[in-house]
């Protein structure tokens, strides 16, 4: 009787919420999204300090060490000092590293919730700066391979679908199929070895004046930099996206409905973008999300590589000075931003596909 009646109060509580989702089915969608991008993000920020307290060391260590190592410069001859346990153990108090790893992350959410990303313990300048300095160099970079990847795919995919079959095709097919396998850092070193044998661009993919000083030089110096690194990225991403635009359109080409508006009579170009081309979007919106992730994961190594000032090498710099501050600023950020991406490409192909109907069924 009693779990009877506590069923029903579990119903009578839960009857807005359904009544909700039933009424505004995208909306509770988009909710719902947007708390498990949430959920998500607290788990990471968690496990990552729980990674931090594994790692030997920590950054009270590099500092002391550091400390020592400049007096030790400043007074050669003299015997190295050891490091006071005292004073170690007092740091670790200041900075609070002496709490078991999940009390500093519940005070590091906190901070956050209140605006506050904290400074970075080691140039003592405030993350939130450090990060918005670095942010729109690698979204600008990032943006950009997705847009020409894009283009390209779709042009490509589209025109090489309807000459499958040809020797053209199967040619393009295996180019793409190895750009798709080729390794990405390798890419970056034989890209980086050709900028430095030939001369002919920049080993460092930023202009070394800033943008204040020349606006309109810097942004032709900032194309000439930029343009290998981008090249990189675009031939990354370029064969695996188009092979599945030539793949969705294909299989589109080979559905009933293709074979009835050839029957009607109706021309194969508008067959191709009227029918076909639109219901390629499904599939490369939903991978849209993968692949700007993957963009983002792998600009890491080719900041690193070409010594663009970007997130990804200012996240490599702070995890080799054990920062712990900025490292979880910066994978919080960019983990931000890439979940952001996935809940909108959902978001859009609910709106493009109008089968998609969240919440029904």
């Amino acid at each position: 009787m009693k779990k009877q009646e506590s069923g029903g109060i579990g119903l009578i509580l839960l009857r807005p919420f359904f009544l909700f989702k039933q009424k505004v089915p995208l909306l509770s969608y988009i909710l719902g999204r947007l708390f498990t991008m949430a959920v998500m993000l607290f788990m990471l920020g968690l496990v990552v300090f729980f990674l931090m307290e594994l790692a030997p060391g920590d950054i009270v260590d590099r500092i002391m060490m550091q400390q020592i190592f400049g007096e030790n410069q400043s007074r050669p001859g003299q015997d190295q000092q050891a490091m006071d346990p005292e004073q170690l153990a007092a740091r670790r108090a200041e900075l609070g590293l002496d709490q078991p790893f999940y009390i500093q992350y519940f005070h590091w959410l906190g901070r956050v919730l209140r605006g506050d990303l904290g400074t970075s313990l080691i140039s003592r300048a405030p993350v939130s700066f450090l990060i918005t300095s670095r942010i729109f160099n690698s979204v600008l970079l990032n943006l950009l391979s997705l847009v020409l990847i894009t283009f390209f795919s779709f042009v490509l995919g589209v025109y090489f679908s309807t000459k499958a079959g040809t020797k053209t095709d199967l040619a393009v097919t295996f180019f793409a199929l190895v750009l798709h396998a080729f390794p990405g850092i390798l890419m970056l070193i034989l890209l980086q070895l050709l900028a430095s044998v030939t001369g002919l661009f920049p080993v460092t993919a930023y202009p070394p004046f800033p943008f204040a000083e020349a606006p309109v030089r810097f942004t032709f110096s900032y194309l000439h930099h930029i343009f290998l690194p981008l090249l990189a990225a675009f031939l990354g991403g370029i064969g695996g996206t188009l092979r599945m635009i030539r793949a969705t359109m294909l299989d589109q080409l080979g559905q009933p409905y293709i074979t009835s508006l050839r029957a009607r009579g109706i021309g194969e170009w508008r067959i191709y973008f009227n029918h076909a081309f639109r219901n390629t979007l499904n599939p490369y919106i939903t991978g849209s999300a993968n692949l700007l992730a993957s963009l983002f994961s792998g600009s890491l190594i080719l900041e690193i590589i070409f010594a663009y000032p970007g997130i990804g090498r200012l996240m490599y710099e702070a995890v080799l000075q054990e920062d712990i501050n900025l490292v979880l600023s910066n994978i919080m950020f960019v983990s931000f931003l890439v979940l952001l991406g996935m809940v909108l490409s959902d978001i859009i192909l609910a709106l493009v596909d109008p089968r998609i109907r969240y919440g029904k069924g």
